[in-house]
């Protein structure tokens, strides 16, 4: 099982090499197909004060967006002409110049999207929009800390933090090409409670169970949180054990049909200093 068509969003100049790092390497090593997407504004026409268009500015507008393109689309073409990586390239002009939201019918049709996750420094041209990724493609997202570069070998020890639900399944599913070529893989179960049909004390066997089929070497950690956040327990949790990759499922809820993050997955997105797989 790999990864065969792998997307990778190139927001802007500072965060592709961060994603190209990443994705190209993997790439390389499941013999894949990289699509490279990226997004620009449309120009707008701005009206003179006597109420005609400024022809100029928007010519000039638009040349600027087509400079930048040509930036991006060769930067990328380098990058996998050098790791030797089929690839094709997606540009897009949008009235909002997000290459995630560009990027969903692409992100449909791929077994991996790769992104940077979101500075909280950037400006709003330079953020992608996270949440269309994970909510509205239905693929498994990973991305790539902006805290840092990480050049894409095998990860060795992932880190599985597991509840049981839709979304966690989803994305322990996602994650078995990464799970079965690393050395570890521990199923993190925070503050697991009683059901009718499982004992607190054996959260976690089932899917450690179902991994373990696929030759994954698997253990399992029950951790009691103490009242921090189960997000800061997942840190915790990376820090202990020196995980290299995170695999979580990616919990929202909606708000005027609008997603909105969870506690467990805003505190995650906002802290991570890992390579991390989400999944909804």
């Amino acid at each position: 099982m790999s990864y065969k068509t792998i997307l990778a969003i190139l927001q802007s100049e500072a965060d592709a090499p961060r994603v190209l790092d990443l994705a190209l390497p993997l790439a390389a090593r499941h013999d894949s197909h990289v699509i490279g997407l990226h997004a620009e504004a449309l120009p707008m026409v701005m009206a003179s004060p006597m109420g005609g268009p400024v022809v100029d500015l928007s010519i000039d507008m638009q040349e600027e967006t087509s400079r930048r393109h040509a930036i991006m689309r060769a930067l990328f073409e380098e990058r996998a002409r050098v790791e030797g990586v089929a690839n094709e390239w997606r540009g897009f002009d949008s009235v909002s110049g997000d290459s995630a939201i560009s990027g969903i019918e692409s992100a449909r049709s791929a077994d991996l999207v790769v992104a940077q996750q979101t500075d909280p420094d950037a400006t709003a041209s330079m953020a992608a929009n996270i949440e269309a990724l994970l909510f509205e493609t239905g693929r498994p997202v990973l991305l790539v800390p902006y805290v840092r570069r990480v050049r894409s070998a095998e990860f060795r020890k992932v880190l599985l933090a597991w509840n049981g639900s839709q979304q966690a399944a989803r994305a322990a599913f996602d994650a078995l090409p990464f799970m079965m070529e690393a050395e570890s893989v521990e199923v993190l179960c925070i503050d697991p409670q009683d059901t009718p049909r499982r004992d607190a004390s054996m959260a976690g066997t089932a899917i450690a169970a179902a991994l373990a089929r696929h030759g994954i070497e698997v253990d399992i950690k029950i951790e009691i949180s103490g009242g921090i956040s189960h997000g800061e327990a997942i840190d915790n949790r990376i820090s202990d054990t020196g995980a290299d990759l995170l695999v979580m499922g990616a919990f929202g809820r909606s708000r005027l049909k609008e997603f909105v993050f969870g506690g467990a997955t805003r505190t995650i997105l906002q802290t991570m200093t890992i390579p991390t797989l989400l999944a909804h």
